[in-house]
């Protein structure tokens, strides 16, 4: 199965055997690969019934929910990831659930796009239009992303919530490219983090 790029190296840095809560965790896809290829107990949430029952027609455990809402349910420290991948940004309360995630797992992954790419900068500045791209494809009325994150700001946002980055992986047109001017030259951005106490 081929996994979206950001996925992939989501699933390349889990642990074997691993206890994995995918937050957002859509079809399944990510799961699947968890299961079948890292030997991971893991279990999703996912707010499009749709998705629910495709990830359950895996023979996934996936229930609909609320990341927003529904985190608070599961107790401290019961899994070794929880993971966010391309969900942060359309969440209502992100700071709310950031904390979540790494109360319920003893590291989180959250993945994202970067709105500071030039393309969308470019977009901006010549059309003075929000961009519509292959990556971005929803007209700014129609976005589920209700929160335009950049690279730096996120960065900026874990240094006050005291969390701690583990590593970093940065893409653009689907390929890892060097951190260095990742803010401008990123399309996505996949962090692996944890409280500073860990």
């Amino acid at each position: 199965m081929s996994l979206r790029p950001d996925l992939a190296i989501i699933a390349q840095h889990v642990a074997r055997g691993a206890r994995v809560l995918d937050v957002g965790c859509g079809d399944g896809a990510l799961m699947a690969s968890l299961r079948d290829e890292r030997g991971a107990d893991v279990r999703g949430l996912e707010i499009d019934p749709t998705n629910v029952a495709a990830a359950v027609a895996r023979g996934l455990a996936a229930v609909q929910g609320d990341a927003d809402v529904d985190l608070e349910g599961y107790p401290d420290a019961s899994f070794d990831y929880a993971i966010l991948s391309q969900t942060l940004q359309t969440t209502r309360n992100p700071h709310l659930v950031l904390d979540e995630l790494l109360r319920i797992g003893r590291r989180a992954i959250v993945s994202f796009p970067n709105f500071a790419h030039w393309r969308v900068r470019l977009s901006l500045l010549w059309g003075g239009r929000m961009p519509v791209t292959s990556l971005l494809p929803e007209e700014w009325y129609d976005t589920p992303n209700i929160h335009h994150v950049t690279i730096d700001d996120f960065r900026a946002f874990l240094n006050k919530r005291g969390v701690a980055v583990e590593e970093a992986w940065f893409l653009a047109r689907g390929t890892r490219r060097a951190a260095a001017g990742a803010n401008l030259l990123a399309e996505h951005a996949v962090f692996l983090l944890h409280r500073e106490e860990l």
